[in-house]
């Protein structure tokens, strides 16, 4: 059995460093890969950064919206307040396509998150796909219940 000091990569697994201006021969002489005259052909000072357009305005700058954090999985909820729910009766049964109905909600293609500004003082059955808990525990202080809506669609107490 080899000893830690005998192993080796498999033949061809490695490559020799790139040895540029050592002649013609070599293939990399003359420019050394760095082509024909030019700021990036020069010796010295780097270039400030890898997006850098020689002087002209970064395109990172000119496109702000795609610079920082995207995080594709988030969720985007349709956010609906306890007081928006104020004006439903006693005992009605609350779900998104009633709210779209009474133009709370513009469209469905979002799932609804119930949140709690503002006071419910009337027993309503609300179904949701997401509730804040303090609009959980006014909706339940007021004697409703509130149902999470799942994503298959059957409803979770």
């Amino acid at each position: 059995m080899l000893g830690a000091h005998e192993l080796r990569p498999p033949r061809g697994a490695t490559h020799a460093r790139k040895r540029v201006g050592r002649g013609n021969a070599s293939g990399h002489g003359t420019y050394a890969g760095r082509g024909l005259k030019g700021q990036r052909s020069r010796s010295g000072k780097k270039l400030p950064y890898d997006a850098f357009e020689g002087g002209q305005f970064p395109t990172s700058r000119k496109f702000h919206v795609l610079r920082g954090f995207n995080n594709k999985w988030r969720i985007p909820f349709q956010p609906v307040n306890l007081e928006a729910l104020e004006r439903f009766p006693d005992g009605t049964t609350v779900t998104p396509q009633l709210l779209k109905e009474t133009g709370i909600l513009k469209h469905l293609r979002e799932p609804v998150k119930i949140l709690g500004r503002g006071e419910l003082t009337r027993k309503l059955t609300v179904s949701a796909h997401a509730f804040s808990a303090s609009a959980k525990a006014r909706i339940e202080a007021a004697g409703g219940t509130a149902t999470v809506i799942t994503a298959s669609g059957e409803k979770e107490r």
